[in-house]
């Protein structure tokens, strides 16, 4: 009995340490499991941590244009991209409280605006080329030793408030109107045209073409209205992820190519003065209504036809094929921008009064549409050629003309400015267009269709 029991104490035993091995082995199994999850988990975190990092601080920093010892930042250009869209965007929201609603009416004055939100990638190509010129505006601003203080900043931006520091700005010259000879020969009423159709331009903010209109002087605001309004536009752009230091940067590269670009009318001597035209034009769609006019002209004089053309509608049984026109002093230029190269020249070699021959134009390709345009038949005469003063719009357009003279060999040079690949992919699409400026407008009552919105989904997601 007692040689029994020992032995089964014995196996007690025995199973014991067997459970006390297979114990350990399993703590052992554990402890490794756990630290193999431990280290997985420590892995991802730290895969985390360097996407953290690599995306918050790294690439940023990196840079998306060179030339030189300079550069701009990949942060740097994405903080430009958002407040070119926070233009774009908040001009639109402005025009739909102004035009009462009317999306047709926005969507035909922003197609080009609306067209670029919808394409980031484009936008922000876009403003890199900008940006790339403004890396070669500041170099060669710095060789002239040229500068923009913080100072001259502010002041751009208080009067861009109409605030003066609380002086009255100097009025502009009132515009001495010129006497014009009239065409009437017959009592119809006559309209003079004098504006100039603006040049469509590929960067987001148009050029204002040449006028004879002089600006309204501004009403100086006071020092507390000006810090309001402005800081209701800070707070503005903040909602849509834009800084005050985005803003003063853009206005600081604007003061730095006015600034080279008096610098440089200054050492080309740039003349203040060109000789202008007068003209009346008449304008037709084919070489056959053209002749019917120059047949008329033989009958009747030129200044009769045009006063036909000008004055009666086109439903009248008397009217004549064509439009009209009447240019009052424009430049060379300004004349080849609104009716072609062809014309610009008749009107700088005919005699005063002297009637034309059919003048051919064809325009070519139109740059937005890329459709063939048609070609126009036209007919003039030139009834005043003098030396005139230029209009301070034309002055601007030339010396920031010798701006682009400058720096765009310097672009066509292989190495000197460098921009790089790392932006695609990340061209920020917020702030993002409210879809209201994307539906299909409500018909204005009499009229058969409206403008389309464009049919490009809205992105949703930021690019980092």
């Amino acid at each position: 009995m007692a040689k029994k029991q020992q032995e089964t104490e014995r196996d007690d035993r025995r199973l014991s340490r067997k459970e006390v091995l297979l114990a350990r082995r399993q703590r052992e199994r554990t402890r490794q499991i756990r630290l193999a999850v431990g280290l997985i988990v420590g892995l991802l975190v730290l895969v985390a941590l360097v996407a953290v990092v690599v995306e918050g601080f790294v690439r940023p920093a990196q840079a998306v244009i060179r030339s030189g010892d300079d550069q701009i930042t990949l942060e740097e250009w994405q903080n430009r991209v958002r407040f070119q869209r926070a233009q774009f965007i908040t001009a639109m929201e402005d025009q739909l409280e102004m035009f009462g609603g009317d999306i047709g009416l926005i969507q035909q004055f922003n197609q080009q605006q609306i067209s670029l939100l919808l394409q980031p990638e484009l936008l922000g190509e876009l403003v890199l080329e900008q940006m790339a010129n403004e890396i070669l505006i500041e170099q060669e601003a710095a060789a002239r030793g040229i500068e923009v203080t913080e100072a001259e900043v502010t002041a751009r931006i208080e009067e861009g408030f109409n605030y003066f520091g609380g002086v009255s700005p100097t009025p502009l010259p009132t515009a001495t109107q010129t006497v014009q000879p009239t065409p009437s020969l017959t009592p119809y009423p006559t309209s003079v045209i004098t504006e100039v159709l603006p040049t469509a331009t590929t960067m987001p903010t148009p050029t204002q073409g040449p006028t004879s209109t002089p600006l309204p002087t501004a009403t100086p605001v006071s020092e507390e209205a000006f810090r309001e309004e402005y800081q209701n536009l800070l707070d503005r752009y903040a909602d849509m992820g834009i800084g005050e230091e985005t803003y003063r940067s853009v206005v600081y590269a604007q003061l730095l190519r006015e600034k080279l670009a008096e610098a440089l009318a200054e050492e080309a001597e740039m003349s203040t003065e060109a000789e202008h035209a007068s003209l009346y034009v008449l304008s037709f769609e084919s070489a056959e209504e053209a002749e019917q006019a120059t047949a008329a002209i033989e009958e009747s004089g030129f200044l009769d036809v045009w006063n036909r053309i000008r004055s009666l509608p086109d439903d009248d049984e008397a009217a004549l094929p064509g439009s009209a026109n009447e240019v009052i002093w424009q430049t060379q230029d300004a004349v080849e921008q609104r009716f072609g190269a062809p014309v610009a020249e008749a009107a700088f070699e005919l005699d005063l009064n002297e009637v034309s021959d059919v003048i051919e134009h064809e325009p070519g390709i139109d740059e937005l549409t890329g459709t063939e345009q048609p070609t126009v038949y036209y007919i003039i005469m030139v009834t005043g050629r003098e030396v005139r003063e230029l209009p301070d719009s034309t002055l601007e357009s030339m010396r920031l003309q010798l701006v682009s003279d400058l720096i765009d060999p310097q672009r066509a040079e292989e190495g000197r400015v460098e921009i790089l690949s790392n932006w695609q992919g990340h061209a920020p699409t917020r702030p993002v267009l409210d879809p209201i400026f994307l539906q299909q407008p409500t018909p204005v009552p009499g009229s058969e269709t409206a403008t389309p919105a464009p049919a490009t989904e809205t992105p949703e997601a930021e690019t980092q």
